[in-house]
């Protein structure tokens, strides 16, 4: 799990004096008791965390549940916009992302993750029914650390995300 720099400045208050009220923490940092509470809760799930981006609940569903098996705590998204969202809301340690979706597609997406500082290193596996040579070489000059087509062998997936964890050192 990654830390942005308000969990970072939780911590560190609370490293100070672990008995300081989350009330008192929220006014330290100008954000909210439930702001401060929510963050806590993420805290303490040490579990590397995976959004799964894909518009058809016949592939979120299922992959879902193939990754919390694995002890991944999984969040998803049903849109590109959403995808947005959760990224700044749920920090995932990896983004596997549809290319076909509503709102904004998933070269879309992946591009304005890769132009933002705080998402940047974040690796994304474009997951998506397009095939073709010229559709995974977009993906990954635009910034997609992998390209995988559907349908696709779960170990596979499994191993590729594994992989780049690897690399990314999560």
């Amino acid at each position: 799990m990654k830390l942005d720099s308000i969990d970072k400045q939780i911590l560190a208050i609370l490293e100070k004096d672990d008995t300081t009220p989350n009330a008192m923490v929220a006014e330290k940092l100008g954000i909210t008791q439930e702001e401060v509470e929510e963050r806590l809760g993420r805290l303490t799930d040490t579990r590397t965390k995976i959004l799964v981006v894909d518009d058809e609940p016949d592939t979120l569903i299922p992959l879902t549940r193939a990754l919390e098996a694995d002890s991944y705590t999984v969040v998803g998204a049903v849109d590109g916009a959403d995808a947005l969202e959760k990224v700044r809301d749920e920090t995932p340690d990896l983004i596997l992302l549809d290319l076909m979706l509503p709102k904004l597609n998933g070269y879309e997406v992946c591009m304005k993750l890769k132009e933002d500082p705080m998402t940047r290193q974040t690796p994304i596996i474009m997951l998506s029914a397009k095939g073709e040579i010229k559709d995974k070489v977009l993906g990954i000059e635009i910034g997609a650390d992998d390209y995988v087509t559907k349908p696709f062998e779960l170990l596979e997936l499994k191993a590729r995300i594994r992989a780049l964890l690897r690399r990314t050192g999560v």
